[in-house]
């Protein structure tokens, strides 16, 4: 198994946070390298530092890099303001619930891939389907369905926030299983030697870079992206109360006319 394609995209920041391992000095030569000669010597030598850490702790952080980052390419397209209220939508509802076509509404929401379609969806279609139903009761699916929403955009990036926590646990595991070596060193040997111990704390310091090499992008996405979510969530509620507010004057209506009826029908 080729151990070069274990290096994810994030772990590539590891070349600037650990110096080029020793060499010896080489001999006067009367041409200097090539840089593709010196970026591939570098990436050997990153690669060999990583490959210090254990295949066994070092894929698993290779994993969660290689997700973080599929992740940060998935929400930077998916989390935005299109995908949860568009100006769209909010004009065509506005204009086809102040014609009271709620059925040309429901359909318009079938097509669209928006929160507040899936909210305005399940508002009518409950409405619709229980004509009888108050405001009120129209108002609680409105709201309910509301937080299932706010709650799935929460839910998604809290896959980043798992991660950044998940590789510094590994990257610490990592660290004590070092120092356990480090000391059965020096446990087996009857004096303490430096050649013996640098396996050891090299593989506990590896984990641990790796780890937060991992981490801190991570974590420094799902803030940018939970300020977002933070944002657009409160565009839903503001779009949600526009929606009502219509559908409250249209209730209004109703009720005015069916009064008006109920009058005139007494008074003859």
């Amino acid at each position: 198994m080729n151990h070069r394609f274990l290096l994810p995209p994030l772990l590539l920041a590891f070349l600037s946070a650990v110096p080029l391992r020793a060499q010896e000095a080489p001999a006067p030569v009367a041409e200097t390298a090539s840089p593709a000669a010196e970026t591939i010597e570098a990436a050997q030598s990153i690669l060999d530092y990583l490959l210090e850490g254990g295949p066994f702790l070092m894929i698993p952080l290779a994993a969660l890099s290689f997700i973080a980052v599929l992740l940060i390419i998935f929400y930077s397209f998916t989390i935005r303001q299109g995908a949860v209220v568009s100006d769209k939508f909010m004009n065509a509802a506005d204009a086809l619930i102040r014609k009271q076509d709620y059925l040309g509404l429901i359909a318009v929401c079938n097509r669209e891939n928006e929160c507040i379609a899936r909210i305005v969806y399940k508002t009518l279609d409950f409405a619709t389907k229980n004509p009888t139903a108050s405001f009120d009761e129209v108002r609680e699916v409105t709201e309910a369905e509301g937080t299932r929403q706010a709650s799935i955009l929460n839910n998604r990036i809290s896959y980043l926030n798992d991660i950044s926590r998940v590789a510094p646990m590994v990257g610490l595991f990592g660290t004590v299983i070092g120092m356990i070596k480090a000391f059965e060193s020096i446990g087996k040997s009857s004096g303490v030697q430096h050649m013996e111990l640098a396996p050891g704390v090299a593989q506990a310091l590896v984990t641990t870079a790796a780890g937060l090499v991992v981490s801190i992008p991570a974590l420094i996405f799902y803030s940018i992206f939970r300020g977002r979510v933070q944002k657009l969530i409160a565009e839903l509620e503001a779009a949600m109360t526009h929606i009502m507010a219509l559908l409250a004057a249209q209730y209004k209506r109703a009720n005015y006319r069916a009064s008006s009826r109920r009058e005139g029908g007494e008074a003859e």
